[in-house]
């Protein structure tokens, strides 16, 4: 009886010795994983312009600066409708009135002025006809418009909405990319590819296309729209 059972116990140690080794070896040979980077870029061209266009007037009295506004107002309007960017393109976004004589700060010098700054936003999917209008830009101040750059962006914003349109080539094309390169790593090791461990699509970056110091994506009608994605592929 004592025979058996040393014989039993002989068995189930082997047993799991062999277990413990294989589970061993697909331990090993599980994290054996290489990662790599697929990156995807695409040329794309703005379908959207905004243009703030910020004028001011001023007057001895309110109704003067109010005058005045009224007219380069007009200058504005006659300067867009000669670019061929229709009316309903423009809405009045802004338009603030300082009377100077209510500023505490200020020397009193005797003479009170008014100041009235607006600001007309064109929003046009006509990206080609903003942008030859801001080169031309000096014959709205030919006209006798005042333009104001106090604050904001002084030229037009150049958007790319239809990211979602070109997301899933994107994808596609740095996913085929780190394919190739985790493949040819493969190679190089004297290994073979894998199944996927683990997949991270990266994050969508517009970028201007002329990558400059002090250029922005948003100045730029022509941007790149770049991805990096990250894959772990297991080596066998």
């Amino acid at each position: 009886m004592r025979i058996l059972i040393a014989v039993i116990i002989g068995l189930s140690m082997i047993v799991s010795a062999s277990l413990l080794q294989d589970g061993l070896t697909q331990m090993r040979t599980g994290d054996r994983f290489v990662t790599v980077k697929g990156v995807a870029e695409q040329e794309v061209t703005a379908d959207l312009a905004l243009w703030p266009i910020r004028f001011a007037a001023t007057g001895e009295t309110l109704d003067e600066a109010r005058e005045q506004a009224r007219r380069s107002r007009e200058g504005v309007m006659a300067f867009l409708k000669l670019q061929a960017i229709p009316g309903d393109s423009v809405e009045l976004q802004r338009m603030d009135v300082v009377d100077s004589g209510a500023n505490p700060y200020q020397t009193d010098t005797g003479i009170r002025k008014f100041i009235i700054t607006q600001v007309l936003m064109v929003r046009s999917t006509d990206v080609e006809k903003v942008r030859q209008a801001a080169q031309n830009v000096s014959d709205l101040v030919d006209s006798g418009v005042i333009l104001s750059s106090d604050y904001g962006p002084t030229g037009p914003t150049y958007l790319f909405t239809r990211l979602n349109d070109i997301k899933p080539q994107m994808i596609a094309d740095a996913t085929a990319a780190a394919r190739e390169s985790a493949q040819q790593f493969a190679r190089d090791a004297d290994a073979e590819l894998g199944g996927l461990r683990r997949a991270n699509q990266g994050v969508f970056q517009i970028l201007a296309r002329d990558q400059a110091p002090g250029v922005m994506a948003e100045q730029q009608p022509v941007k790149t729209v770049r991805v990096v994605s990250t894959f772990d592929y297991y080596l066998k």
